[in-house]
């Protein structure tokens, strides 16, 4: 009879197991799915209707790129106070990666004429980033009023 007397006490545990179930869980997501957030090109907007880039000592290197008579895409690139010249789209990366080996400070502008498709430009935006570039800029010219 006195073992039915004996009253149990209150196990003052708390059982984790469950909690680490869920965090170990939470935490693969994560690992999973921040790799795949972290894509893109980084751009830096300016928050004023127009900004004037500061010029630096050194003449920036501007790829151009406009529509030809036939439709297709023409690229010029223009570096160093020369004249504009001919590129591949295929030899981009390489004029600017070398020329950035020379002067690393060289400011990478692109102007794209308007009737030029916005995935050809960021393209470009984003072989520039993987050559080295660490800011793309984009020449606009201001609305005549």
């Amino acid at each position: 009879m006195s073992r039915k007397n004996r009253r149990r006490k209150p196990m003052g545990e708390i059982n984790v197991v469950p909690y680490i179930d869920v965090t170990l869980v939470l935490l693969i997501i994560f690992m999973i799915t921040t790799p795949l957030l972290q894509t893109g090109v980084k751009v830096d907007l300016p928050e004023a209707e127009s900004a004037v880039v500061e010029p630096k000592n050194e003449p920036p290197l501007v790829l151009t790129i406009h529509k030809g008579a036939e439709g297709n895409y023409q690229y010029l690139i223009m570096c160093c106070d020369k004249e504009q010249e001919p590129i591949d789209p295929e030899a981009v990366d390489a004029k600017v990666s070398a020329i950035l080996a020379e002067k690393p400070e060289t400011q990478v502008l692109i102007e794209a004429d308007r009737d030029v498709d916005y995935g050809t430009v960021v393209t470009m935006m984003a072989g520039l980033k993987n050559s080295g570039v660490p800011n793309v800029g984009l020449l606009t010219r201001p609305e005549e009023k």
